[in-house]
Order: structure tokens, then C-alpha cells, then sequence
């Protein structure tokens, strides 16, 4: 059963199809009139436009003509060429545009069943993290017979035409398209999380691993129903469109098509003095200026290959426009790589994405304000909703994005498209509960871009532990809604921190109530005993306040462990006392190698401290060899830390 569909003003498709077919007239949409307000906000279109019907176009119109894959698109005389490339990239997966186009059939012209046509669409779009169903009448907005907007080469083919003037409804009217990247489009009409890749910074030309790792990556997003496209940097809008060398356009959004690790038989082994070629096939959504370096249609390498190698190695185009490349070439050519993951449904039963919904708002009572402005305003920052996940192991790649409530059905009001977004990304104790008050011992672990753009996002490989996510504004005191996505390949169990201390209650009266806060940070452990020279040491922490404890990551084979470990525990008193405990992780009993006992009070040293190691008995216990560097703060505000 998939996720729940929200209808846009309230429009049920079926109802008023039929009710058109039995009044034997065809639907004209009462909430997206054909006229001026529907294409622009505040000024008028030189020309007349008439808003005509398919059938008044064209003779024998379609919803789609053949394979929707095969045809070139026009961007139109005021058209989007983000939506050209958005609408060339959906149609490489049919898993997407068949959501986006439901049951197209049913909505396809049959001219053999004219009287059951009534001029209604709908299509489906993923808005602000829900599927929302847009119906629509046929009028389509031409000058001079021709569609102003997106059209296609097949003259008598109109999805894309459609599925725009869906989108335009749903975001306001045809202007609300201006500003939107191609992302933001594929996003809308897939639900796929979009990550930027900046191809010079990664070094991907320089770097063979990471060049490898890229297209491994890039694979497994493919295999798994992703969409991808890529484009040229162009310095200025003179050399927008400008060919370049290799016969590629600056400016331009390529849309990736396939891809593929191709093992060579003996005999094209000897040709290529490679075992493997790594691929990828791009498409111009525009038909035209295909790549003409290594690999292109013309070249030595295409050359090599008989019709039967092609088919066997795939290496296959199935229209014109799209060509093949080396990875090598293409990390050289291209300078932004748009990676829309496919995050819709979970793997094995396993999470991929976690999401939730938030807002940024202004009350009187500072506790209750969650609108802090950016980190630049250190007094209100942490202020702002806060998000704890949980990564459970070392080394994997973590998307976080961020997206805005979309204003531009505002704009009309003078209302702002965007506001000023971004968020801060903060490694923090491994048992913390409550919300982030100050910022004393926390790794700042990354920042997103702060802009005005709809959506921001931060891609990282993050280690083990817990991390606050900051989602803000970059003013304080605004309100607005926003949608928080975070994916990974391990679940992290996202959620929100919303107590600021522990909840009174008869448990915790009858027990006592915490009185002091303490924050510990374990840095490391140095010169740790070894029996044997040749022993292999394993070390791990184990924090320890009355019941509650915390382990780290164990270090692998060293005496000179860096843990960097955080804890917070909320203490009745300083008489319990915080322990830290240094194991070596062995096969069969894991060995004790000592421990400190601190009072942790609050009028005590804040600074980083060193301390011997100890046997088992509280800090008078003989020493032992070894000692750990640690910092520990402690308050009696329970909101202080």
C-alpha cells in the first residue's frame, strides 16, 4: 500500500471526468483559468495568447506517442530549459514517470471512444514530503497557433506540455517555474533526495580512488532507480550554450542515461590494453550536439566494435542524442553532477531515509522560541529546533537536506521566495537526551551553504556516534515550515530533541531529582600496559554513572588510543561519581586495564586534564600503568549544558 495522496483543491479526478462525460461537455478547470493570471504574476505577455485544446492544435493528438524516452523536447518561446532537462531525465525511469503520469492509458485519446474524452488530466507531484494529485483541463496557452511552453518534436505528442501546466497550477502559474534548478524539478516530480557533486572539488580526474568510489556510487544509485544528470560550468550568459572543444554545450543539463563496468574478452583486450571499461551514456535532451572525443560515434574506438560486440557489451544507443563516454572523460568534462537517489521505499525492510516535518517559530517565552537565526548569532542559535540520529558504525556516507516551505504562491502578496536557510551539524555525547543549550565541548561536524535557494544540503562520511542536526534561518526571530531529510545506507533513527531536562516525575522525586549536570570528554588514552611485547592491545572506554554507562569504539591494536568520546549524565548529587574504565577487547575475556573516579563538581577545573590510571577502589586505588587526558564540566543549571 503506498503513501497517502493529498488532492490539490480538493479536486477528485474520477467525479468530474464523469460528470463531464454525462453533461456531454469538456472540463474547463474553474481554480486555474486560461488566462493571464495563470502565466504570470504582474505583467502581461506581448502577443495574444489563445488557450487552445490538443485536438485544436494538432490532428490526432496523444498523451504519448511510442516510448516516452524517444523523442526530443522543445523548450518553447518562454519555456524553462530546466524543465526540458527535468522532463528528458524522468522519462529514463519508468518506475518514476508512471507515478508521476498514473494510469496513463486511461488518460490517453482514443478516437474510436471520443464522446468518453473530456478534456481532464491529473498528474502527480511530491510536495513538501507529500504525493499530491494536480487535475487540470486541456487548454494549452499558444501564440500563433504554437505552444508557447515545453512541446515535443512529435508534434502531436503533449505529456510534457501537460505535466507543465500541472506543475505551473500546483506552484501558482508559469512564472513560479522561473528559479527552479533542474533538481528542484526532478525532486517534485519523483520524491528522490538530491545531492550536488562539484566534480573539480571532488579531484575526481586526479584521484583514482575516489574516481572509482564515484562511480560506484553513481551504479548503485542508477541500479536502484536514481536519476542523474550533469552539466558544464559557463563563467558568464555570453557563453551560455557555447560548444566546446569536444562538441559538448556550456551551460547545458546532460541527462545520464546508463552505465556500466564492462569486462573485455581476450580479443578486445588486446585492442583496449584494458580488462575493464568503465561507462557512462548521456543524452542531450535537445537532440543535438552530441560528444565528439573518444567513444563518440565517429571515433577510432566505436570503430573497433562489430554490431554483435556492441549488443553483447551493451554498449547500445536507442535514439538519437545520447552517446557514450569513458568515466575518465567524463569526470574531465563535466563540472556539476546532480545525483536524485530513488529513497521512496525501503530496502529489505530496512530505512534508507528518515524525514520529518518542522517549522521555525517566534514566542515570547525564550524556552519556547525555535526561530535562532544562524550559528553567527551564538547568544539565540541553539534556540532553533534541534534533530539527534544515531550513526551505528564507522564510514558511511550520510545525505542531510534541508528544504524550505515553498512561498511563491505568496509572491503576488510581495512575499519573499525564499528565505536565507542552512544548518549546522554538531557530534555530541553518546547518551544525550535532552536539547543542546551551550556549545563547550561539541565537534562542530559540518555546515551546510547558507542561500537562498528552496533546498540546502550537507553529504559526509561520518563516524560512529550521536550528531545534533540545527536546522536555521539565517536571520532570527522568522517563521516558516520546513522538511528535514536525512538518508543513509544505515538506519539513524532520527528524531527530535524537544525536553530541555529531565521531566518531573514520582519516579525521579521518589529517586531524587538531578541536581547537577556533567558533562565528561575522554580525548585519550596514552602508554597503556602491555604483558607482552608482542600483545596485541584493543582499547575501548566504558563511562560509568551510577547504573548508567557509555561505551566508545574500540582502537584497534594501540597503546595510544584517541577516543574523543562525550557523555552527559544528570547526577542527584556529586557523591555518585563518574568512572572511567579503559578494556582491552579480547576474543575471549576482555581485560581490565584501568580506571579514574571523578567527584566532577561544579565548582571544579573546566580545563584538560591528565590523570594516572588506577586499579579497581575509587581514587585511592594503587596505579597502574597508564593514563587518560579528559575534560569534564559540570553545572547545577541543568539547562546549562
Amino acid at each position: 500500500m503506498g503513501p497517502p495522496l493529498k488532492l490539490f483543491k480538493n479536486q477528485k479526478y474520477q467525479e468530474l471526468k464523469q460528470e463531464c462525460i454525462k453533461d456531454g461537455r469538456l472540463f474547463c478547470d474553474p481554480t486555474f483559468l486560461p488566462e493571464n493570471d495563470s502565466l504570470f504574476y504582474n505583467r502581461l505577455l506581448p502577443g495574444k495568447v489563445v488557450w487552445k485544446r490538443p485536438q485544436d492544435i494538432c490532428d490526432d493528438p496523444r498523451l504519448i506517442v511510442g516510448n516516452i524516452s524517444n523523442h526530443q523536447l522543445i523548450q518553447g518561446r518562454l519555456g524553462h530549459k530546466p524543465m526540458v532537462s527535468a522532463f528528458s531525465c524522468l522519462a529514463v525511469q519508468e518506475s518514476h514517470w508512471t507515478k508521476t503520469i498514473p494510469n496513463h492509458k486511461e488518460q490517453e485519446w482514443d478516437p474510436r471512444k471520443l464522446d468518453k474524452y473530456a478534456g481532464i488530466f491529473r498528474f502527480r507531484f511530491w510536495h513538501f514530503g507529500e504525493w499530491t494529485e494536480v487535475v487540470i483541463d486541456d487548454l494549452l496557452p499558444t501564440i500563433n497557433g504554437d505552444l508557447v511552453f515545453s512541446f515535443s518534436t512529435s508534434m502531436n505528442e503533449f505529456w510534457n506540455a501537460l505535466l507543465e501546466k500541472a506543475y505551473a497550477k500546483l506552484l501558482g502559474c508559469y512564472e513560479a517555474l522561473d528559479g527552479l534548478t533542474t533538481t528542484d524539478i526532478i525532486v517534485d516530480f519523483t520524491g528522490t533526495l538530491a545531492e550536488t557533486v562539484d566534480m573539480q572539488k571532488g579531484r575526481y580526474t586526479e584521484l583514482v580512488e575516489e574516481k572509482y568510489k564515484l562511480f560506484g556510487e553513481l551504479y548503485k544509485t542508477f541500479t536502484k532507480g536514481g536519476l542523474i544528470c550533469c552539466s558544464i560550468e559557463s563563467p558568464n550568459q555570453e557563453e551560455q550554450e557555447v560548444e566546446t572543444d569536444w562538441g559538448l554545450l556550456k551551460g547545458h543539463t546532460y541527462t545520464m542515461t546508463d552505465i556500466r563496468k564492462i569486462r573485455l574478452g581476450e580479443r578486445l583486450l588486446e585492442v583496449f590494453s584494458t580488462e575493464k571499461l568503465y561507462m557512462v551514456r548521456l543524452r542531450n535532451p535537445l537532440g543535438r550536439q552530441e560528444w565528439s572525443g573518444p567513444w563518440s560515434e565517429i571515433s577510432e574506438e566505436w570503430q573497433q566494435l562489430t554490431v554483435a560486440d556492441r549488443k553483447n557489451l551493451g554498449l547500445v544507443m536507442s535514439d538519437d542524442g545520447e552517446f557514450w563516454m569513458s568515466l575518465e572523460d567524463f569526470c574531465r568534462n563535466f563540472h556539476e553532477l546532480n545525483v536524485c537517489r530513488n529513497v521512496n521505499n525501503p530496502i529489505f525492510g530496512r530505512k534508507e531515509l528518515e524525514s520529518v516535518v518542522g517549522c521555525w517559530t517566534v514566542d515570547d517565552d525564550p524556552l519556547m522560541n525555535r526561530s535562532g537565526g544562524c550559528y553567527n548569532n551564538r547568544d539565540t542559535f541553539l534556540q532553533n529546533p534541534q534533530y539527534i540520529f544515531t550513526v551505528p558504525e564507522d564510514g558511511h556516507k550520510v545525505i542531510m537536506s534541508l528544504q524550505q516551505k515553498d512561498l511563491r504562491t505568496y509572491r503576488r502578496m510581495g512575499r519573499p521566495d525564499n528565505y536565507i536557510i542552512g544548518f549546522e551539524l554538531f557530534k555530541v555525547e553518546m547518551n544525550r537526551k535532552f536539547r543542546l543549550h551551550h556549545l563547550y565541548i561539541q565537534e562542530r561536524a559540518g555546515t551546510s551553504t547558507y542561500i537562498d535557494t528552496r533546498t540546502v544540503f550537507l553529504s559526509k562520511y561520518l563516524k560512529k556516534g550521536n550528531y545534533v542536526l540545527v536546522p536555521t534561518m539565517f536571520q532570527h526571530g522568522r517563521t516558516s515550515e520546513f522538511l528535514l531529510r536525512i538518508f543513509s545506507e544505515v538506519p539513524v533513527q532520527l528524531r527530535e530533541l524537544t525536553l530541555d531536562m529531565p521531566k518531573m516525575s514520582c519516579w525521579n522525586l521518589a529517586r531524587g531529582y538531578p541536581k547537577v549536570v556533567t558533562q565528561i570528554t575522554v580525548h585519550s588514552a596514552e602508554g597503556l600496559e602491555k604483558k607482552y611485547a608482542n600483545e596485541t592491545v584493543n582499547p575501548y572506554l566504558v563511562i560509568k554513572c551510577g547504573k548508567e554507562e557509555v561505551r566508545s569504539p574500540v582502537q584497534k591494536n594501540t597503546v595510544h588510543a584517541i577516543f574523543d568520546t562525550q557523555a552527559i549524565f544528570y547526577r542527584r548529587t556529586t557523591d555518585i561519581p563518574i568512572i572511567v574504565q579503559v578494556w582491552n577487547s579480547r576474543k575471549f575475556c576482555d581485560q581490565f586495564l584501568g580506571q579514574v573516579t571523578l567527584d566532577a563538581d561544579p565548582s571544579d577545573c573546566r580545563d584538560l586534564k591528565s590523570l594516572y590510571l588506577r586499579k579497581k577502589g575509587g581514587p585511592t586505588a594503587r596505579v597502574k600503568q597508564g593514563h587518560i587526558s579528559f575534560k569534564v564540566i559540570s553545572s547545577d543549571d541543568l539547562t546549562e549544558l
